[in-house]
């Protein structure tokens, strides 16, 4: 994940929260006020985004310090304590809600990644993620992608060309929406065609496409297609497929499975905020896990 990037996005995600002022935090404690809080898994998942806190905590405030216990891509069970963070306590509660937002989302797309690698269980085939993200997410829901042990599809529009279903109608067909694409991109970027039936699969490969999507397409089908498929030309089945149907993609031979609710269907993982706050010398109780998650 880039720093510099994540850092612009994290400050309109505060900016979008807290505008200009944290109205409960600063009602309820001065700046003088310091306090501990440690971020809990409420139930057993793969991690990701981490080095989230720290940015958010150093674009709030410097006084706030940040232990990261954890790694991005490391399972942890329920009940662990992936950061710790200690400073002024309006501070830490300004920052609880983007941090939780973010780490939760992408965590929950790290934990469903990693299912289906392991349900795949392929030494050849590899699981990839789609544009199907949320809209200024993207970076993060791809980077959790990866801590879970996929493979990122393109990022968007501008770096690689796959021609759908629509674009090949406008064309005209396969052959000529291929043979304009070349022509327009040159040689270094790399271009796939999506297919649905035989014939679209003879003009891709005639038409030498880098790589081939079979689109809504049985295991069964994709097996007795892609034995037409030069080795040069990359493979790759998307369009509706579960987990429990993984195997049987992964069998038929491709390269690549293409799964969209990696990240437009996911759960977000549960992780919690427990809060300890330190006044005038003393420990006193903060707030309850259900307290802090609602905030």
């Amino acid at each position: 994940m880039n720093k510099m990037k994540a850092r612009k996005m994290v400050e309109l995600f505060l900016h979008e929260d807290i505008h200009d002022q944290d109205l409960t935090s600063e009602a309820l404690f001065s700046k003088r006020e310091f306090g501990e809080a440690h971020f809990i898994l409420k139930e057993s998942g793969v991690l990701a985004g981490l080095e989230l806190i720290e940015i958010v905590y150093e674009l709030l405030d410097a006084q706030v310090k940040v232990e990261i216990h954890k790694e991005d891509g490391q399972y942890v069970e329920k009940g662990g304590c992936i950061a710790s963070v200690s400073g002024p306590v309006q501070s830490i509660l300004s920052g609880e809600r983007v941090i939780l937002n973010l780490l939760q989302r992408m965590s929950g797309i790290a934990t469903l990644t990693n299912e289906a690698v392991r349900k795949l269980s392929s030494s050849h085939t590899k699981i990839c993620d789609t544009r199907k993200t949320t809209p200024g997410l993207r970076m993060f829901e791809k980077y959790a992608v990866r801590c879970g042990g996929g493979m990122n599809h393109r990022f968007g529009l501008y770096d690689g060309i796959m021609l759908k279903d629509n674009h090949i109608e406008f064309a005209g067909s396969v052959k000529e929406a291929v043979e304009k694409a070349k022509a327009h991109a040159g040689h270094m970027v790399k271009i796939e065609v999506e297919i649905e039936r035989e014939e679209q699969l003879k003009e891709a490969i005639e038409a030498k496409a880098d790589c081939i999507m079979f689109d809504n397409c049985s295991p069964d089908l994709i097996e007795k297609w892609i034995e037409q498929v030069p080795p040069e030309i990359i493979t790759e089945a998307s369009g509706g497929i579960t987990m429990n149907q993984l195997q049987a993609y992964g069998q038929c031979g491709v390269d690549y499975i293409s799964l969209g609710y990696l990240t437009h269907s996911v759960k977000s993982l549960d992780i919690s905020l427990d809060v300890k706050i330190k006044k005038g010398g003393r420990d006193h109780a903060g707030f309850s896990d259900g307290y802090a998650a609602s905030l």
